[in-house]
């Protein structure tokens, strides 16, 4: 049985029907000639008619010598290029009206793109905004459920063979930078790793202590959904713990698992086969694997979706409690 849809839910879907034009053969334009921020905004010139334009051709990928792959080569992390995996196609942008009326009625952006299927025509979100290592927690964002965390870590104890914090990271469903911080390891550090994690002992000099950047991503994670690649060893050296129920993980999840020579396929396999990307080619970086870990969950949501619902049912609808002269004592 399908799960009942909540009235927010509802209250979206009969306000997008009311926003459809009356005359169907007036001619739309579609949500890919103008941005979401711009649809939902209302931001639009005065005093110009909207004029039909033909659909762009995606701009022709750049491509990395050393890279090859089936049609010859790979692009590098850092190319937008159009996914060949899971295409949408949006009908229609999101009015300003509409956008106003689902913020009063608490229906979030990410269900605004959800319900429009915008913003997973490129793997632009990768790419949009670079970086800002060590902000700390990002001003002027409105968070939403969804958020993408990756860690890098550095070698402590006998032999450098156990883990310690040294990096993280956090971004939202859109792939902005939420929270970014280097960490000083509460333990002497005997191997920084830096060809990989690419943290090196001048970067504690402005680290955050572990017990801040503890507290502050154990307040960002309350209530929402963490998505992230093998999440279970980022909650391990951060020393926290999240719901499973409230965890997508990349590396768990059954439709990637063809593309694993182990148990579990590797980060770096994803974003090449699914993404077309190369990434951690050289030193890892925290927001570009928290970035990746976010754009694979989201091209392929539906199907986290019903494997999650699969995994978790609501053990009330399949075991109702008996009643009458038949139920038993407790």
């Amino acid at each position: 049985m399908a799960p009942e849809l909540s009235s927010n839910w509802k209250k979206l879907q009969a306000q997008i029907k009311a926003e459809k034009p009356a005359n169907p053969a007036t001619p739309k334009r579609k949500a890919g000639d103008i941005g979401l921020d711009e649809q939902v905004s209302g931001r639009k010139k005065q005093g110009h008619a909207l004029k039909q334009e033909p659909a762009q051709q995606p701009a022709k990928p750049t491509f990395d010598s050393k890279s090859k792959s089936k049609e010859g080569r790979r692009p590098q992390m850092g190319n937008a290029q159009s996914s060949k995996i899971d295409p949408v196609h949006p009908k229609h942008g999101v009015s300003p009206s509409l956008a106003l009326w689902a913020s009063e009625n608490d229906i979030s952006p990410e269900q605004l793109t959800e319900a429009y299927g915008l913003g997973l025509q490129s793997n632009s979100l990768l790419t949009e905004t670079p970086a800002r290592p060590n902000e700390g927690l990002a001003t002027g964002l409105e968070l939403g459920k969804y958020l993408a965390i990756d860690c890098e870590m550095v070698g402590i104890g006998d032999g450098g063979h156990d883990h310690a914090l040294a990096r993280v990271s956090v971004v939202d469903f859109h792939g902005r930078q939420v929270y970014d911080s280097y960490v000083r390891p509460q333990e002497r550090v005997v191997d920084w790793r830096t060809h990989v994690s690419g943290v090196s002992p001048r970067h504690m000099a402005k680290a955050r202590t572990f017990e801040e950047v503890q507290s502050q991503i154990a307040e960002l994670l309350k209530g929402r959904i963490l998505v992230g690649h093998d999440v279970k060893h980022d909650l391990r050296v951060l020393q926290l713990d999240h719901p499973s129920k409230q965890i997508r993980d990349t590396a768990k999840f059954s439709g990637f698992r063809k593309y694993g020579n182990g148990p579990k396929p590797a980060l770096r396999v994803l974003a090449r086969e699914l993404l077309g990307l190369e990434i951690q080619t050289g030193q890892h970086s925290s927001i570009e694997d928290a970035r990746v870990a976010m754009l694979l969950f989201r091209k392929h949501k539906p199907a986290f979706d019903v494997e999650h619902a699969n995994r978790y049912p609501d053990q009330t609808k399949l075991k109702p409690k008996p009643k009458g002269k038949n139920a038993k004592r407790r």
